[in-house]
C-alpha cells in the first residue's frame, strides 16, 4: 500500500496548495438530475440514460457493476478481480465484451486482437464516484455504433467539476481498503479535476488475492459538455493473485474458496491522454475527440490444471499495445418542403500497434512458446443518419455505416503471418410513432457486426504444441501442432429487429417493453487460450425486456427490470442447438432512499437465471440471487458515513459456471465437470467521506 499512500498524499498536497492560493468557491455541478425522459428523443424502447443520482446509493462489489444499470446486463467474475469481468446480455455470454461496446470519456475500452479474448473490456480502472452518466443502447440500429455493439453499447462520462473537494476512506472484510480523494479547483476560465485512488483487497480466497490498484485522473476543461472542451490524463496500475474457477469435484479437497494453482494472477496498466471538443451553432452541432492509450496485460491462468503431468497447464497471455484514434461528427437541422430534417455524419479512426503472445508457464516462469505475434490493426468508418419528422406523430431515422479493416500479422510461425482486409456496410432503420397519451411506439431493424481477432484471419496451421490443444488432440505433447486450420471471417455481421413501446402515462413512472431478435451469420472466434480458431455456427437470439423507473416522491427511487432470452444455433447440428453459457433470464429490483436527511439507503436484488453449459442442454448451471445493501448517514453537511453489505443474505451461489474437461494432479486422465467460481460471501465495507 505504500505506493497507494504516495499517490494519495501527492494529490492532497496539490489540492491543498490550490485551495490555499485563494481558489474561488465552486459552483455546484448538476449531476443529480432525474433520469432522462426519452420520449421524443429515443429511437428505440431499449435505450436510456442513467444519471449520477441513481448511482450514488447503489452498492457495488466491483467497479464494472456500474454497467448493471443497463436493464438485463449481468456482471460476474471467473478469476481474480484485477481481470476484466464477464458480461451477459440478450442471450449472450459476452465473454469479456465481444458484443458489447463500452467507452469512457469518448475512449474505447474494448480491445481487439487481445491476448485473452476478443473485445476484452477491463473496467477495473473506473472510479464510480466520478461517473456523471451512463448512456446505453441495445441492438444494431444506431449508425454511430460500430465494432462489438451487436448486443449493445454503453458510453460512460465522468463529471468535469465537483461541488466540493473530498476524501473518502473505506475499510472492509477480506483485507479491503480504499482511499479516494478528489477536487476540482477553478483555474482561469475552466476547472481542473484531480482524483486519486489507492485500493487493496485480499477477498475471501484461501490464497489471498493481494489485489493492489493505483488510479489517477487529471482533467482540465472549459465550457460544458455540448459546448466546450476538456483534456484528460488517466493512469492505472494493478497487480493481483487469482483464484480461477475450479472443478466442482475438487471443492471437497480445497474448499469453496480454494485454489488449484496459487501462482495464477496478473498485472496490467492503462495510461491515456485524450481530448474532447463540442460546439453548438444556430442550426447544428459538432463533436470530436482524440485519444492515445498505452496498455499492457500479463495474465497467468490455469483452467485444466495437470493434463501436462510434467509442467502443469498454466499459461501466460501477454498483451502490450499502443492505441491512437479519433472520432468526429456533425449534425445540422434543415427543412425540406416544411418538414424538419436532422442529418448527422461522422467518422471513426483507430489504429492498434500490438505485441501479443501465448506462453506455457509454471509458477509464472516461461518454459515454452505457443505463439508470439506483432499485429498492426487499423479501422476506418464513415457513417450517417437522417431523422425526418414526417408529422406530429411520426418520425423516421435512416442510417448507414461503412467500416473498413486492415490486419497485418507478423507471426513467429511463418505460415500464420499475413495481411487481410475486409469491409462491411451496415444499414439501419427506426420508425417512431407518437406520442399518444405520453406513449411512443418503435419499429427498428439494422445490421451490425463484430470483428474477429486479426491472428485468426491469417492463421493456417495450429501453433499449439500442448496436449489437448484441440478436440481430438488428447495424446502426447505436440500431437496436433502443425495441423492445418481454417482462418476466420474478419468481420462477422449481425442483423437485428425490434419492436417496442415506452410510456410515461403515470406520474413519476417511466416504463418500456421490448421484443427483439438478433441473427448472427457465424460465431467463429479466435481462442486466446489456445492460440487457434474455434469453429462455431450460425445463431438466432430473441427475447423480451421490461424496464421500469419510478420516482413517486422526491426522496424515493424504484427501478426494476425483467429480461427473458432464447439463444439457439440454427444449422441443425445433431450435437444440439443450445449456445453454452447463454443467459436466459435476468431480473433486477432496486430501491433508493435519497435526500431524506440525514439518512440515505440503497437496496438491490439481482436474479441470474440458469443457463445451458453444453449444446444438448444436458448440463445446466444453477440460478443465483444476490441482495446488496448500502446505508448512509450524514453526520454534518461535510461528513457522511456509509455501510455496504454485499451478499446480504450470505447465499452460497456461483458467480459463473463452465463445463469442460480438466485433470487434477491426483488424476490420470481428463474428467468432464462443471467448473465454478463462487460468489463472494457476505461482505461488510464501511466508509467515511469528508468534504473540505
Amino acid at each position: 500500500m505504500k505506493k497507494n499512500y504516495f499517490v494519495l498524499t501527492l494529490f492532497l498536497l496539490l489540492a491543498q496548495r490550490a485551495f490555499a492560493a485563494g481558489v474561488p468557491t465552486l459552483d455546484e455541478v448538476s449531476v443529480t438530475a432525474k433520469a432522462t425522459d426519452q420520449l421524443g428523443v429515443a429511437s428505440t424502447s431499449s435505450e436510456g440514460t442513467v444519471t449520477a443520482e441513481q448511482l450514488e446509493n447503489r452498492p457495488l462489489l466491483r467497479p464494472a457493476e456500474v454497467l448493471e444499470v443497463v436493464p438485463g446486463l449481468i456482471i460476474s467474475q471467473h478469476s481474480g478481480d484485477g481481470k476484466a469481468n464477464q458480461y451477459y446480455l440478450r442471450g449472450f455470454n459476452l465473454d469479456h465484451g465481444t458484443d458489447f461496446s463500452t467507452s469512457l470519456m469518448g475512449m474505447p475500452v474494448n480491445m481487439p486482437t487481445h491476448a485473452h479474448g476478443q473485445g476484452y473490456t477491463d473496467l477495473n480502472f473506473l472510479i464510480p464516484e466520478l461517473v456523471e452518466r451512463v448512456q446505453y443502447r441495445k441492438g444494431t440500429y444506431y449508425a454511430g455504433d460500430g465494432d462489438f455493439s451487436a448486443a449493445g453499447s454503453a458510453r460512460i462520462d465522468y463529471v468535469r467539476k465537483l461541488d466540493a473537494p473530498y476524501a473518502q476512506v473505506t475499510q472492509g472484510d477480506g483485507g479491503f481498503s480504499r482511499l479516494l480523494a478528489a477536487a476540482s479547483p477553478k483555474v482561469n476560465e475552466g476547472n481542473l479535476l484531480i482524483a486519486a485512488e489507492g485500493y487493496h483487497n485480499d477477498g475471501p480466497w484461501t490464497v489471498p488475492e493481494h489485489l493492489r490498484k493505483d488510479n489517477l485522473l487529471v482533467r482540465y476543461g472549459q465550457g460544458q459538455r455540448d459546448e466546450g472542451w476538456v483534456v484528460s490524463l488517466l493512469g492505472y496500475d494493478a497487480k493481483w493473485t487469482a483464484t480461477d474457477q475450479i472443478a466442482e469435484r475438487a471443492m471437497a479437497t480445497v474448499g469453496r474458496y480454494g485454489s488449484l494453482d496459487s501462482s495464477t494472477g496478473g498485472d496490467t496498466h492503462r495510461y491515456s491522454l485524450s481530448g474532447e471538443w463540442a460546439d453548438v451553432e444556430a442550426n447544428g452541432a459538432s463533436r470530436a475527440n482524440v485519444y492515445l492509450i498505452d496498455y499492457a496485460l500479463n495474465l497467468w491462468s490455469n483452467f485444466t490444471y495437470a493434463t501436462d503431468t510434467v509442467h502443469g497447464d498454466q499459461f501466460l497471455q501477454a498483451d502490450k499495445r499502443t492505441i491512437i484514434g479519433a472520432k468526429a461528427s456533425h449534425n445540422w437541422l434543415q427543412e425540406m418542403h416544411g418538414t424538419p430534417v436532422i442529418t448527422t455524419i461522422g467518422t471513426d479512426v483507430r489504429h492498434d500497434d500490438i505485441g501479443v503472445g501465448l506462453f506455457s508457464t509454471q509458477n509464472r516462469q516461461k518454459w515454452g512458446t505457443v505463439r508470439d505475434d506483432k499485429v498492426k490493426q487499423t479501422s476506418v468508418s464513415l457513417w450517417g443518419e437522417t431523422q425526418i419528422q414526417w408529422g406530429e406523430k411520426f418520425r423516421s431515422i435512416l442510417g448507414m455505416r461503412g467500416d473498413s479493416y486492415q490486419f497485418d500479422v507478423n507471426s513467429d510461425t511463418a505460415a500464420n503471418a499475413g495481411k487481410k482486409n475486409d469491409a462491411i456496410v451496415s444499414p439501419k432503420l427506426s420508425l417512431v410513432f407518437g406520442p399518444w397519451d405520453k406513449t411512443e411506439y418503435y419499429l427498428n431493424a439494422g445490421r451490425g457486426f463484430h470483428s474477429n481477432d486479426a491472428r485468426g484471419t491469417t492463421i493456417r496451421v495450429n501453433p499449439d504444441p500442448r496436449p489437448g490443444a484441440r478436440p481430438g488432440c488428447s495424446g502426447g505433447a505436440g500431437e496436433c501442432s502443425g495441423d492445418s486450420v481454417d482462418p476466420v471471417r474478419p468481420l462477422v455481421p449481425a442483423t437485428g429487429y425490434e419492436v417496442g413501446v415506452r410510456s410515461a402515462v403515470l406520474p413519476g413512472l417511466q416504463t418500456s417493453l421490448t421484443l427483439w431478435r438478433l441473427d448472427i451469420d457465424s460465431e467463429l472466434v479466435f481462442v486466446g487460450d489456445a492460440g487457434t480458431t474455434s469453429a462455431s455456427r450460425p445463431s438466432r437470439r430473441h427475447g423480451v425486456e421490461w424496464a421500469n423507473y419510478w420516482n413517486p416522491v422526491a426522496w424515493l427511487l424504484i427501478d426494476g427490470d425483467v429480461s427473458l432470452s432464447s439463444a439457439r444455433f440454427t444449422d441443425g447440428d445433431p450435437t444440439g442447438d443450445r449456445i453454452p453459457g447463454a443467459i436466459e433470464h435476468a431480473t433486477s429490483i432496486g430501491v433508493i432512499l435519497q435526500d431524506s436527511a440525514p439518512w440515505s439507503a440503497g437496496l438491490r436484488l439481482r436474479y441470474f437465471g440458469p443457463r445451458p453449459l453444453i449444446e444438448d442442454n444436458s448440463v445446466r448451471s444453477k440460478s443465483s440471487t444476490l441482495v446488496n445493501m448500502l446505508v448512509g448517514y450524514r453526520i454534518t453537511q461535510r461528513v457522511r458515513l456509509n455501510m455496504e453489505v454485499l451478499n446480504l443474505l450470505d447465499t452460497q451461489v456461483s458467480d459463473i459456471d463452465y463445463y469442460y474437461e480438466s485433470q487434477l494432479h491426483s488424476e490420470t486422465t481428463s474428467v468432464a465437470d462443471i467448473h465454478t467460481h463462487p460468489a463472494e460471501p457476505r461482505t461488510l465495507r464501511a466508509s467515511v467521506n469528508v468534504k473540505f
